[in-house]
């Protein structure tokens, strides 16, 4: 690879790990509001932290097919450095008293976030669990397969993953506060809506691979070192 190709490689994997933590934080921020997404076939209740978390598999998948896992680990592990700092963001909010003029009284801040240190806490408990498995079974699988049915580990770690995230998330958040019926319903939808959201994005997968090998002249199964 020339001195030029590398350098937009480089560029490129800045992107994606930008985008990566963007979508973990914003995850993170919005995770109190509950919505319900009517998709026609199926209504769906899920934190609206979820909307933008599923974009987060995607880039790491695309990510490890491209840079290998080494490169991706890192990326993981920047994410979860950035959370804490989210977190210690928040609490500094709530240290100062707002004054009188304040848009954004105390009473509304701390509506608003007083959860948010059990959100981050168990998104990031959740995350290293979920992110680290779908590493390894991505990886796990591109190498029984010998890189071949991409399909297969993009969706199967996913799903997996996903799954394990969703448990997590929903257990450390309401046990104690819903019913085992109420959270399995939850666990339920949100995976349901990810799951979903990975067979999706397949397309997108296929197509970003495609493109980036092209852009960079890479080899079938050549990572980027």
């Amino acid at each position: 690879m020339n001195k030029k190709l590398r350098l937009q490689a480089d560029y490129l994997y800045l992107v994606l790990a930008a985008l990566f933590i963007a979508s973990l934080v914003t995850t993170n921020l919005i995770a109190n509001k509950f919505v319900t997404v009517d998709l026609g076939f199926k209504s769906f209740v899920i934190s609206a932290g979820m909307l933008p978390y599923p974009f987060t598999f995607l880039i790491t998948d695309i990510l490890s097919e491209i840079y290998g896992k080494k490169k991706t680990t890192q990326v993981v592990v920047a994410g979860f450095f950035a959370s804490l700092f989210v977190l210690g963001v928040l609490w500094l909010g709530s240290v100062f008293p707002a004054i009188d003029q304040s848009p954004v009284p105390d009473e509304v801040y701390n509506q608003v976030f007083a959860n948010s240190y059990r959100v981050v806490f168990s998104s990031m408990i959740a995350y290293l669990i979920a992110q680290f498995a779908d590493l390894k079974l991505y990886h796990f699988w591109k190498k029984l397969t010998n890189g071949k049915h991409l399909w297969l580990r993009n969706n199967g770690s996913t799903m997996v993953s996903q799954l394990l995230d969703t448990t997590l998330v929903v257990g450390v958040l309401f046990v104690g506060q819903m019913s085992v019926t109420e959270m399995s319903g939850l666990i339920q939808d949100g995976w349901l809506f990810k799951v979903l959201f990975a067979l999706v994005d397949t397309p997108l997968m296929y197509l970003a691979i495609y493109l980036i090998r092209k852009w960079f002249q890479l080899k079938p199964l050549q990572e980027i070192q």
